[in-house]
């Protein structure tokens, strides 16, 4: 792995895995710094998803994500980047991912994740029809996804935040 690409942890997975929880407590315990996709893509575009998605659709947004992803290459440097669940669908995207990082995928059972995520209303993608159906179908559709695109993958299941946090840096510190 290149020194540039090594001073960077992207974590990817599925909305409610725990990437930002995840990536602000791995950021503090490596002394980098932590950005959140979502939150540069608000930014960015000075709105917020659930707006973007809804006046501009899926395919808009996924636009923008690639556009960031293209922006941040270049200049991250020892940070702990959290995607949004669905950055990594674009093959383009799980290309500029690795250029970027070491990608940790941080996945969660259906039952957890439909647990996190009951009563969440600022999911644009679970609105609409029933949650345990859309979840159960999502993560059929990414999890082979989000497995290609990882070089570590971590079950969140039953663990603590610090337990996956020493996970991941045994992992990467290993590199």
């Amino acid at each position: 792995m290149n020194e540039d690409r090594k001073n960077n942890i992207i974590l990817i997975g599925y909305m409610g895995c725990g990437k930002t929880t995840v990536g602000e407590s791995l950021a503090r315990s490596l002394s980098y710094h932590f950005r959140d996709s979502d939150q540069l893509l608000e930014q960015k575009a000075n709105d917020t998803i659930n707006h973007i998605f809804a006046a501009q659709g899926e395919e808009y947004f996924r636009n923008l994500e690639t556009e960031l992803l293209t922006e941040l290459l270049p200049v991250l440097k020892q940070t702990v980047l959290s995607t949004g669940g669905g950055l990594p669908l674009r093959e383009q995207n799980r290309k500029l991912l690795k250029e970027i990082g070491y990608v940790v995928y941080l996945k969660a059972s259906k039952e957890t994740t439909l647990q996190r995520l009951v009563g969440d209303r600022t999911r644009p993608l679970l609105q609409g029809e029933d949650m345990e159906q859309k979840i159960e179908n999502m993560l059929a559709y990414r999890t082979p996804i989000y497995t290609q695109a990882a070089d570590q993958t971590v079950i969140t299941d039953d663990k603590s935040i610090e337990e996956i946090v020493t996970l991941i840096k045994d992992n990467y510190m290993r590199l």
